[in-house]
C-alpha cells in the first residue's frame, strides 16, 4: 500500500516525544498543533491508476482499537470521517473484494494532512483470507478442505427477487435450480450435485443465520423461503460435498445452505435506501391459431366449428403488463460494544397473469452486544414478515385462453364480459375464482457465546421459527355459466424451536493450527392444520370469504371439516477437528449423531462420519518459482442421512367405519356395528437413508491470482432408501408399508469446473470474465422393482397413464413412454413393438430420455469504468427432456374438428387422422436444453460531490437490469424450465409441463442511496 500527505509531516514528527518502549505514545499539545475539530478526507485508488475505487469499506479506530467508526467509498472513490481531533493518532484498515486489505497505523492527523490522503489497493493474489461459513462457525477459504461455495451480496442476481435460491441460480457448478413457475412467490426447485431419493425429496437444508429451518411449506402452494428479504443477506455458502455437510448429519444428504444476513458495523450510523420498478410481460407467448386461420384450418379438416366473427388473442386478454414496487430502508452502525443492523422491506409483485399478485412486508433486527470486559458476546436476530398472495385458478384460465375457439369476442355489445354457456371465458374465470394466502412468519434467534479462557469458547444457540397462514378459496355462485358458490377455508401452523449447545477451541502457532468443536443440538417442530368447507351461496355483493355464513349447504358429503397435526423431533451430538501444519498440510474430521422422531423404536439414531485431506501444493518450497499463486488438493469422504419423510409411518394406523367391507351383522339382521381395519402396519425397523459421497477438487490460481478456479470430482452413493412399497404376502390387512428397501442405490458422479479472471488496466478499466460447468450422470440400481411409476399425466382420456418412471440402470426422472414412429395408412399413431409379440401395451414402454440435465453451465462478465459498469450473466442446460403434457392434452387435430383451437405444429402432420387419439408417447417429448441471458445490468455510480450533495447523500446509484431478456431453445413451449409436481403417492416426478405459469420478460429502473 502506499499512503501521500502532502503537507506538514514531517514538522508534526518534530514534535512528537518519545515515549518508553511498549508504552502507550501519548499526544502532548504544543504550539504547532492545536487539537480542533476537523473533517478526513481521502481518495482510494488501485494500484498503477489514479481512477477512484468505489465501495471500498474504510474503518477508521483510535490507536488502541477503540472508538471505531466505518465508512464506504463512493464512486469516485472518496471517504471521509468528520469531527475528528488534530493532533490525534489514528489506525486506518481498507478493504474490498478482491484487493488485499491495507491498513495505516499511527497515523497522526493534522489540520494540514485531513484533506491529502491517497490510498492505493492492490488486487489479491486469491481471495484466501474470505470468510466462509462452513456450520457452527467458519474458517477462511485457504483452509478448507471440503467443496464448499462462498457468494457475497455484490456476486447475486440482479432483478425480481423472491427467495435465496434465485439468488445463487446459475452462479454455484453443481446446483442446479429450476424456476418451475413464474408465479410471483411461486415454488422453486433445487437439487445440489443431483437427486438422491426416490420419495424423500432432494431439497438441501437451508440455515438462516444458525437457525436450522424445517423444509415442510408454510402453507399454500408458494415458496416456504420467500420470507427472507434479499437485501438483508451478506452472503450465502453452499456446502456441497459430505465432509461439509457432515456436520449438520442427517440433515445433509442434499447438501446445505448457510445464509448469512447484514450486520452493523461499528461507527457512525449508515442508513441506505434502495427502491426500484420492475415492468414485466410474457416472454415468450403460445403460438396458436389465430380467428382466420382458426376456420381455415377447420375447413381443411371438414370440420363445421362457430365463428363469433372476431378475432381475439385470448392470451392477451387474460395476461397483462404487470408493474413490481421494492423499496428497502436500513440503518446499521454502533459503538465498540454494540452493533446494529436494522431494515424495512416493501414488495408489492403484479403476476403477468391478471388478477395474481404477491405483497410483502419484511423487517428485521440484528443486535450485538459485547458485555464483561469483552468475554461474552450477545448475538440478536429478529425477522418478521407478512406476505399476501392473490391467486386466480391458473391451469384453469391458461388453459381456456389456449384452446378457446378465437373467433369468440371476450365482450358483448354492452362492453361487459361475455358469457358463454358451452364454454368459460377466462375472463369470467378469472373474476369468478379466486385464492387468498396470507402468511406471518417470525423467526428469532438468540445466541450468547462466552470465552471462557483464551481460545475456548461457548455457544448457546436458542431460536424460534414460527409461521401461521391463512389460505381461502373462493368460487363465486352465478347463473351462467351454472356455479352455486363454494367457500373452502385452510389454516396452517409450523411452529419449529432450537436449542444447541457447543464449545469451540481454537490454537494457533507458527507451525500448528487446531479448531475443535463438540456440542449438542435439539430441535422439536409441531405442523397443524384444519380445513374446512361450505356450499350454496346466494348471489350478492358480499363475497363469501368475507361471510361464510351467507352458505347454504353444510353436508358433510360434500363438506367433511379435516386437519392433522404431528410432532417431530431431533436430538443430535457433534463435534469436529481441524488441524492444519505449516499452513499447508490439512486435515478435518467430522463425527454427527442423529436421532429422529420419525424413525423405529430399534434404529432412532444414526451416525454420520466424515474425513477430508487438504494439501497447499503451493505453499511448498519447490513451488515458490511456479506460476501458481495458489494450489490446493483436496479429498473427501463423508456419510449424511435423510430423514424427510412423513411422521409416525413407523407406527401402525387404524381406521373405523361402518361398512360391509369392514364388519358383519352381529343380529342376523342388517345392522353392521363400527369395524376397525389396519391402514399400515407397524415397523419399528425403518432407519435412516444414507448417502455416503466421495470429493476429490484441486484449487488453483494463477497470473498472481487474475485467473483462479476449482475442480472436482465427486460420487455420491444414497442406499437403504426408504419407500412405501407393497407386501409382498399377498395376504396382509394393510396394502401397502414403508420399509428400507435392501441393496437399492441412486447413485449421482460427475465433474465440476469453476473459472474466474479478472484484470484491472493503467486507466481505470476494470473487467472480469467466470463460468461454471457441471457434468453429471445419475442412476438407479439394484431396484427390486422394474419400474416404480410416476409423473401422472393430465388431460381427457390421459388421467391413468404415468409419465416418469425409476427403472435399473436408468436415470431418477427418466421418461418411461411408448416409442412413436409414425401412422400406419389409416393415419393412427403407431408405436414401437418393443417385444416383438405383436401387440403393442404397457410392456413396450421403454426409457427414452431423463428430465434431468447431464450438463450445467454458466458464465458471466462484468466491466466497470470511471462510474459506469456492465454485467451479464447467462445460464443454461443441456441433455435433459420435457413432456409437454399441454400439447398431449390440447394440440391435435381431432381437437380442432370439435372447436378448440390448437397449435400449428399441431396440424404439422398431413398424414393423421382427424380421428387420431392423443396418448402419452414419445410423441411430446421434446429437448428441455436452453441458454437464458439471465441477467444484465447497467449501472452509474453518481458523483454526489459534484453534484453538491455529498453533506447529505454520500453514495448514489442509478442502474437498469434487465430481467430473462432472452432464451435460445428447442422447446416451443411457454419456457423449457418447468416441473409441475405430478407425483403418484409421493414418488417425485420430473420435467413435465402442463399448463404452467409463463415466465416474465422485465425490465427493472432502480436507485440506491446511501447516507
Amino acid at each position: 500500500m502506499q499512503v501521500t500527505a502532502v503537507c506538514g509531516l514531517h514538522a508534526i514528527a518534530a514534535a512528537e516525544i518519545p515515549v518508553p518502549e511498549g508504552q502507550p505514545r501519548k499526544h502532548v499539545e504544543t504550539n504547532m498543533t492545536r487539537m480542533q475539530e476537523v473533517t478526513l478526507t481521502g481518495k482510494v485508488v488501485t494500484e498503477g491508476s489514479s481512477e477512484g475505487l468505489p465501495g471500498v469499506t474504510v474503518v477508521i479506530s483510535d490507536v488502541d482499537g477503540g472508538n471505531k467508526q466505518g465508512a464506504t467509498t463512493n464512486e469516485s472513490g472518496v471517504f471521509s470521517f468528520a469531527n475528528l481531533q488534530t493532533g490525534t493518532r489514528y489506525n486506518l484498515e481498507f478493504s474490498y473484494i478482491g484487493f488485499e486489505k491495507q491498513s495505516l497505523k499511527d497515523f497522526l492527523l493534522t489540520e494540514s494532512n485531513a484533506a491529502s490522503i491517497e490510498v492505493k489497493l492492490k488486487e489479491s493474489a486469491s481471495n484466501l483470507s474470505e470468510v466462509v461459513v462452513v456450520g457452527y462457525g467458519s474458517t477462511t477459504k485457504k483452509d478448507i478442505t471440503g467443496s464448499v461455495k462462498s457468494l457475497k451480496s455484490a456476486e447475486f442476481n440482479q432483478g425480481i427477487i423472491n427467495s435465496p435460491e434465485q439468488l445463487l441460480q446459475g452462479k454455484v457448478s453443481g446446483v442446479n435450480i429450476t424456476s418451475a413457475t413464474g408465479e410471483p412467490g411461486g415454488k422453486t426447485n433445487i437439487t445440489v450435485r443431483g437427486p438422491g431419493g426416490v420419495r424423500t425429496g432432494s431439497t438441501p437444508l437451508f440455515v438462516v443465520d444458525g437457525m436450522a429451518l424445517d423444509n415442510s411449506g408454510t402453507g399454500g402452494d408458494t415458496n416456504p423461503l420467500n420470507f427472507l428479504n434479499p437485501q438483508d443477506i451478506e452472503s450465502i455458502d453452499v456446502l456441497k460435498d459430505a465432509s461439509a455437510t457432515a456436520i449438520y448429519g442427517a440433515r445433509g444428504a442434499n447438501g446445505v445452505i448457510l445464509i448469512t444476513t447484514k450486520k452493523g458495523k461499528s461507527g457512525q450510523a449508515a442508513v441506505t435506501y434502495s427502491g426500484s420498478l420492475g415492468i414485466s410481460n410474457v416472454a415468450r407467448p403460445m403460438d396458436v391459431l389465430s380467428g382466420p386461420e382458426f376456420l381455415a384450418e377447420a375447413a381443411k379438416l371438414g370440420a363445421t366449428v362457430a365463428d363469433g366473427k372476431a378475432d381475439t388473442d385470448w392470451q392477451k386478454e387474460i395476461f397483462r403488463t404487470a408493474t413490481t414496487h421494492n423499496h428497502n430502508i436500513s440503518i446499521g452502525g454502533g459503538s465498540e460494544k454494540m452493533t446494529y443492523y436494522a431494515s424495512f422491506g416493501s414488495q408489492k409483485q403484479q403476476g403477468i397473469l391478471k388478477n395474481s399478485q404477491q405483497n410483502r412486508y419484511t423487517g428485521r433486527v440484528n443486535l450485538s452486544q459485547k458485555l464483561f470486559e469483552d468475554r461474552v458476546t450477545l448475538d440478536v436476530n429478529l425477522n418478521a414478515t407478512n406476505t399476501k398472495n392473490n391467486r386466480p385458478n391458473i391451469p384453469n384460465v391458461i388453459g381456456s385462453a389456449l384452446t378457446i375457439n378465437p373467433t369468440y369476442s371476450p365482450f358483448d355489445a354492452n362492453g361487459e364480459i361475455a358469457r358463454y354457456e358451452d364454454f368459460t371465458n377466462p375472463l369470467f374465470a378469472l373474476n369468478q375464482y379466486k385464492e387468498v394466502l396470507t402468511t406471518n412468519r417470525v423467526l428469532a434467534s438468540i445466541s450468547p457465546s462466552v470465552k471462557i479462557i483464551d481460545g475456548l469458547v461457548y455457544k448457546l444457540n436458542f431460536g424460534i421459527d414460527n409461521s401461521t397462514a391463512t389460505q381461502d378459496k373462493q368460487l363465486l355462485p352465478s347463473t351462467i355459466p351454472a356455479e352455486i358458490g363454494r367457500l373452502e377455508n385452510y389454516g396452517l401452523r409450523n411452529t419449529n424451536k432450537l436449542i444447541e449447545n457447543y464449545l469451540t477451541y481454537t490454537l494457533n502457532s507458527k507451525m500448528h493450527s487446531l479448531n475443535a468443536l463438540i456440542g449438542h443440538s435439539y430441535q422439536h417442530i409441531f405442523i397443524q392444520s384444519r380445513n374446512f368447507s361450505i356450499n350454496k351461496f346466494p348471489i350478492s355483493d358480499i363475497e363469501p370469504i368475507y361471510n361464510p355464513g351467507l352458505g347454504q349447504d353444510l353436508s358433510l358429503v360434500l363438506n367433511q371439516p379435516g386437519g392433522f397435526a404431528t410432532i417431530n423431533e431431533l436430538q443430535s451430538f457433534f463435534g469436529r477437528a481441524s488441524y492444519g501444519f505449516k499452513d499447508k498440510y490439512l486435515v478435518t474430521a467430522t463425527l454427527r449423531i442423529d436421532g429422529s422422531s420419525k424413525f423405529g423404536s430399534n434404529n432412532k439414531y444414526g451416525s454420520f462420519p466424515s474425513f477430508s485431506l487438504g494439501w497447499r501444493i503451493s505453499e511448498e518450497p519447490f513451488m515458490k518459482s511456479s506460476p501458481f499463486s495458489e494450489l490446493k488438493l483436496r479429498a473427501g469422504w463423508g456419510s449424511t442421512g435423510n430423514q424427510e419423510i412423513p411422521s409416525k409411518i413407523t407406527q401402525a394406523r387404524f381406521t373405523s367405519v361402518v361398512s360391509g367391507s369392514a364388519s358383519y351383522p352381529l343380529d342376523g339382521g342388517n345392522t353392521y356395528p363400527g369395524g376397525t381395519t389396519y391402514t399400515r402396519l407397524a415397523n419399528p425397523n425403518i432407519q435412516w437413508e444414507v448417502s455416503k459421497q466421495t470429493d476429490v477438487g484441486l484449487d488453483f490460481g494463477l497470473f498472481k491470482g487474475a485467473l483462479s478456479g476449482e475442480v472436482d470430482y465427486f460420487r455420491k452413493v444414497s442406499e437403504k432408501m426408504l419407500l412405501e412399497v407393497i407386501p409382498a404376502d399377498p395376504v396382509q390387512p394393510a396394502g401397502t408399508f414403508w420399509t428400507n428397501v435392501p441393496d437399492m442405490q441412486i447413485i449421482n458422479q460427475g465433474m465440476e469446473v469453476d473459472l474466474n479472471y479478472r484484470n484491472a488496466l493503467e486507466n481505470g478499466l476494470r473487467y472480469s470474465v467466470g463460468g461454471n460447468i457441471t457434468f453429471i450422470k445419475n442412476r438407479v440400481e439394484n431396484s427390486p422393482y422394474s419400474v416404480i411409476p410416476s409423473g401422472s399425466a393430465q388431460g381427457s382420456g390421459l388421467t391413468s397413464a404415468t409419465i416418469n418412471g425409476y427403472i435399473n440402470g436408468e436415470a431418477i426422472g427418466s421418461f418411461y413412454l411408448k416409442d412413436f414412429i409414425g401412422f400406419d395408412e389409416n393415419g393412427i399413431s403407431k408405436f414401437r413393438d418393443v417385444d416383438g409379440n405383436g401387440i403393442v401395451n404397457d410392456a413396450d414402454r421403454v426409457v427414452a430420455g431423463t428430465a434431468l440435465p447431464t450438463r450445467m453451465y454458466n458464465f458471466n462478465g462484468n466491466v466497470s469504468f470511471k462510474g459506469f459498469d456492465l454485467s451479464a450473466n447467462f445460464n443454461g442446460v443441456a441433455g435433459n427432456k420435457v413432456y409437454d403434457n399441454t400439447a398431449n392434452s390440447n394440440f391435435y387435430k381431432l381437437k380442432l374438428s370439435k372447436g378448440v383451437n390448437v397449435t400449428p405444429e399441431a396440424l404439422s402432420e398431413p398424414s393423421e387422422s382427424v380421428n387420431n387419439a392423443a396418448l402419452v408417447s414419445t410423441r411430446y417429448l421434446k429437448s428441455g436444453a436452453f441458454l437464458r441471458l439471465n441477467n444484465l445490468v447497467l449501472g452509474y455510480n453518481l458523483n454526489t460531490a459534484k453534484l453538491g450533495i455529498n453533506r447529505w447523500v454520500q453514495t448514489a446509484r442509478i442502474s437498469v437490469t434487465g430481467q430473462n431478456l432472452a432464451v435460445w431453445t428447442k422447446y416451443n413451449g411457454f419456457d423449457p424450465e418447468v416441473s409441475n409436481d405430478r407425483s403418484i403417492a409421493g414418488i417425485t416426478s420430473y420435467g413435465i409441463d402442463y399448463l404452467s405459469y409463463p415466465k416474465a420478460r422485465t425490465v427493472i429502473f432502480s436507485i440506491n442511496l446511501g447516507f
